[in-house]
């Protein structure tokens, strides 16, 4: 069982950056793919970004691809997203999911665990 927490959303203007955080309960969080996705109101909950239980692979979306980074650091079960040169639509919650596999990808069906969220909103 893994419990996921994020945390680090808040009100930026658009250029700025944020960095969100997903900590993780769990002595083998290191054996989870994770992923982080969004929601904006009214809409799908889609794919941001994901990286390899060990951190060598990751795959983007091409809206934030080039803008957002994701990374891990197993010693503190958690997965970092920082996301620079935000715009308006990338205001949504994001959400960090743990999957039982080495590499995760887009598909929400893919992923086991899910945290609650934080919201992102970005002024223009």
């Amino acid at each position: 069982q893994v419990q996921l927490v994020e945390s680090g959303g808040r009100l930026v203007q658009a250029g700025g950056s944020l960095r969100l955080s997903c900590a993780a309960s769990g002595r083998t969080f290191s054996r989870y793919a994770t992923g982080w996705f969004r929601q904006a109101p009214g809409k799908e909950r889609d794919f941001v970004a994901a990286i390899s239980w060990t951190g060598s692979s990751t795959s983007y979306a091409d809206a934030v691809k080039g803008r957002f980074t994701i990374s891990r650091d197993n010693a503190k079960n958690t997965v970092y997203l920082q996301m620079n040169g935000l715009k308006s639509e990338d205001t949504a919650v994001y959400y960090c999911a743990a999957a039982r596999t080495k590499y995760s990808g887009g598909s929400l069906r893919e992923y086991d665990y899910w945290g609650q969220g934080t919201q992102v909103t970005v002024s223009s």
